[in-house]
């Protein structure tokens, strides 16, 4: 194998924060970036930062950041290298990691075999199993129909979850208690996954009913060498979408994060992993965990991972793409400080509707372990075509207790004027005193929140 060298160009496959997070991580690396954007983009702030912008088509994403052919086009135009496809559209989709591969462009993510293995909940069920990795009941294939359906469901016991084995993002997922719940309502899932995936199969597992959402974050390179950074917590989440993270897990002690992490790492190691990735759990209340499945991508809760630990995994991402070893030890990692993220919506808070229009006043707040990931400006206009999201609030302090504080006074430092934000929800839950004693699972915001659901 040649000596590795770091990419000259690397084109980003994506919009918003994420694509402004690469351009910065490229830059720091000496690497200079091609921005690829729709037309309802052409104002949005990575366009005007990166060093070459392509327009590639009109705001549908099916027409424009999901068009392979474009993307792939405009890389070829601009000489790029690599692709960066940042979290969502392209990034776990192994055909288009495949045609990079095809078209001589390196794709800073995990191979095309990686993302196959991992993509399907039911084939990553069953690799995890053979990998010893923790799992609740259920099925390893998907149910045919629903008679199969109805007789896993007697042979788990109720309550169980359906879930489509090509979804993520939280879609695809349905709690059934009863079986006439199921016979009533099974071929509307598998018609919604269809819809939704390209991909009607559904497979059962034991619903774990009071739990913490986990994930430990995997850095891998070329070579085999494998280490996980710690953990995150996900636990706060509307309708299985992630709106608050932090890092450690206030629930994991020394002893659960090195189980957690060595049953990801043993994952990795089945299917020859490289470059970044994050292992999901269920952590009960007894300490137990059970492996969901594994994202094949940058998270959009990373920042926490990077404040806690000091690692930029976007530079690492890069740097492993490009051939180069991972630079870290195991024995690098320390978990000994606290981060938390709040997830910034255009939405209104009350109803969690989307808010798109004229941001006509804007201030982010500042201070020592503030950090700020947005990608809008004053007088930018939040388009109403993709994900509400337009910043991510994170915070750094030594202890749980400390973030807190500081993400409070954030909080009350950060003006968005003209359209409706969630800011006011974060105020709330960072108020709330189940969350300040870490007293809380899945379904916080149903018991304790119930003015937002």
């Amino acid at each position: 194998m040649s000596e590795p060298r770091l990419f000259k160009k690397v084109l980003i496959a994506n919009r918003g924060e994420i694509a402004l997070r690469v351009i910065r991580a490229c830059r720091e690396l000496g690497i200079s970036t091609v921005a690829v954007y729709s037309t309802a983009d052409e104002k949005s702030l990575h366009v005007k930062l990166a060093d070459e912008a392509v327009c590639i088509g009109p705001p549908p994403s099916k027409q424009s950041y999901l068009n392979m052919g474009a993307i792939l086009t405009a890389a070829d135009i601009t000489g790029a290298e690599a692709i960066h496809p940042g979290y969502g559209f392209l990034s776990e989709n192994f055909e288009f990691a495949r045609l990079c591969r095809e078209c001589n462009i390196s794709f800073i993510g995990p191979s095309p075999e990686n993302i196959y293995a991992m993509g399907d909940k039911t084939r990553a069920r069953n690799i995890a199993r053979g990998a010893g990795v923790p799992m609740l009941p259920g099925t390893l294939a998907a149910v045919p129909s629903v008679e199969a359906a109805l007789e896993e469901g007697k042979k788990i016991g109720y309550p169980i979850i359906v879930k489509a084995a090509a979804g993520g993002g939280g879609r695809g997922i349905h709690v059934v208690y009863q079986p006439d719940q199921l016979k009533k309502s099974f071929e509307r899932m598998c018609n919604e996954a269809q819809a939704a995936f390209g991909d009607g199969s559904m497979f059962i597992e034991k619903f774990c009913e009071r739990p913490r959402h986990v994930e430990i974050q995997v850095l891998c390179d070329k070579y085999g060498k494998r280490i996980f950074l710690g953990e995150r917590d996900c636990t706060i989440q509307r309708r299985h979408q992630k709106l608050i993270e932090e890092c450690p897990s206030p629930m994991v002690t020394p002893e659960i994060r090195e189980a957690m992490g060595s049953a990801a790492i043993r994952l990795c190691d089945a299917v020859n992993y490289e470059n970044v990735g994050t292992v999901e759990f269920l952590l009960d209340e007894d300490g137990k965990f059970y492996f969901m499945e594994m994202n094949t991508r940058i998270q959009v809760e990373h920042p926490v991972t990077e404040m806690v630990t000091g690692i930029d995994l976007l530079q690492e991402q890069i740097r492993v793409a490009a051939g180069f070893p991972c630079q870290y030890e195991q024995s690098d990692v320390k978990i000994e400080s606290h981060a938390i993220e709040c997830r910034i919506n255009a939405e209104d808070s009350e109803r969690f509707t989307p808010s798109p229009g004229l941001i006509t006043g804007f201030h982010l707040p500042g201070g020592f372990g503030v950090r700020n990931d947005t990608f809008v400006y004053d007088h930018y206009r939040v388009v109403p075509f993709y994900d509400s999201m337009i910043g991510k609030l994170i915070v750094h302090a030594p202890t749980r207790e400390a973030a807190i504080r500081k993400m409070r006074q954030a909080l009350d430092e950060y003006v968005v004027d003209g359209i409706k934000t969630n800011i006011a929800f974060h105020r709330k839950v960072m108020q709330d005193p189940k969350f300040v004693a870490a007293d809380y699972d899945t379904h916080f915001l149903e018991e304790f929140l119930p003015k937002y659901e």
